[in-house]
């Protein structure tokens, strides 16, 4: 069985560069369909889906085949054709832990004890849902319209001056040496530590949320290879990812997606967890509601633009879903996976993305084929299931299969 422990595992990969075919993204039309406020809807039907297909698929999560599947929602061609939800009493679930077990997370702080009902997997019984490492994705997309709007160079500059005000240890050159492309393709060579996962209290992400000053506690990590040489999954540098964006852009990371990203694309409401320090949680801290999380594909999708406006350049998205890493061969059942700009890339070939994905721990996925011309928005949290399979087999093991049309 796979487990999905907020993604961060180590693998040993075969880094390479791509150049991704136009294919990979779809640079909207005039007759492109845009939510408004609401999305439009559609039949599986009229949309090219057999319906028997979805249907026998919400029999499956309603029999917890996929865990604990809170909602999914479907869009093919700018259109909702499956939106469903699946109740559960997380309070109950709590209640019947164990009281003298450990929790999952920081038990230092109730927002990163993740057995903590008012916290997850909704913020305060909103329909604002955990995204984990999903906002991880999210980070990068906000990341890129500091470089669209030439606020940051590009993705090679080197990531040690935004941090000149912090005392840390320089003397490794090879820390010196990381570009902020380093960081986005998980290629930073600074140590961190996953041996015994999140139940651990040796696990350098156990340590980080528990600590004070975030920032301060992974620039003083040591360097383990040189940058660019080896991914390495590591939840602190997608923190540090959300600190240059507050010194590149003068807001920090949630206010800057507020303004340049959620509102344009029409998503008012959401959370995010703010550290210690006084920094948005760019490793894992953010909550949407699943069809304002399906306006984050449906972006990427349509290459960066929504309904005439530019957002992201075609560059950015076309980066941030390439296989820079391309086989990292995860815990997931699923061979050849490639990793972007704080992306997944579960199915590519000859460098083109098939099929891109934003993964978080318990369950978190939002998905995008733009082949079939399809996002998929799942929230999930199966931190205490035993036996059942990832939702994020969803797509190719039915979806896919389901479609009556080529396009």
């Amino acid at each position: 069985m796979m487990k999905l422990y907020r993604f961060s595992i180590f693998y040993l990969v075969v880094a390479g560069y791509f150049t991704i075919a136009a294919s990979a993204y779809d640079v909207s039309s005039s007759d492109t369909v845009w939510p408004g406020k609401d999305w439009a809807t559609s039949t599986p039907e009229a949309e090219g889906i057999d319906p028997d297909a979805i249907n026998s698929l919400v029999a499956d999560i309603e029999a917890g085949v996929y865990g604990l599947v809170d909602q999914f929602v479907l869009i093919r061609h700018g259109r909702i054709v499956a939106d469903h939800k699946f109740p559960h009493d997380y309070r109950a679930i709590a209640a019947k832990l164990d009281p003298d077990r450990k929790p999952l997370g920081s038990a230092g702080d109730d927002q990163y004890n993740y057995d903590h009902p008012n916290w997850h997997p909704y913020y305060q019984e909103t329909k604002l849902h955990t995204l984990q490492s999903v906002t991880k994705s999210v980070t990068s997309a906000a990341l890129g319209v500091a470089v669209t709007e030439g606020l940051i160079k590009d993705a090679q500059v080197p990531v040690m001056p935004y941090f000149s005000s912090y005392d840390h240890d320089l003397s490794d050159p090879r820390k010196s040496d990381i570009t902020l492309e380093d960081f986005l393709t998980m290629r930073s060579g600074i140590d961190w530590v996953t041996t015994g996962g999140y139940d651990s209290n040796e696990h350098s992400t156990i340590q980080l949320e528990a600590s004070e000053q975030w920032i301060q506690f992974i620039l003083n990590r040591p360097m383990e290879t040189k940058s660019g040489e080896r991914f390495d999954y590591n939840d602190g540098v997608s923190v540090l990812l959300g600190k240059i964006i507050r010194e590149a852009t003068g807001q920090r990371a949630d206010k800057w997606a507020k303004e340049k990203l959620f509102t344009p694309i029409g998503i008012d409401e959401f959370h995010w967890k703010i550290t210690p320090d006084g920094e948005a949680d760019t490793e894992g801290g953010l909550y949407l509601a699943t069809h304002d999380l399906a306006r984050i594909g449906y972006l990427f999708l349509r290459g960066g633009e929504w309904n005439g406006k530019r957002i992201l350049s075609e560059a950015w998205v076309k980066s941030s879903v390439t296989p820079f890493v391309s086989d990292v061969a995860p815990d997931n059942d699923q061979n050849n996976t490639g990793y972007g700009y704080q992306w997944w890339i579960p199915s590519h070939e000859n460098g083109e993305a098939k099929i891109y994905s934003g993964n978080g721990y318990g369950g978190q996925f939002i998905m995008v084929v733009p082949e079939y011309d399809i996002v998929l928005a799942i929230n999930s949290w199966s931190l205490h299931v035993d036996k059942f399979k990832w939702p994020n087999s969803i797509l190719q093991d039915i979806i896919i299969p389901a479609l009556k049309d080529d396009k």
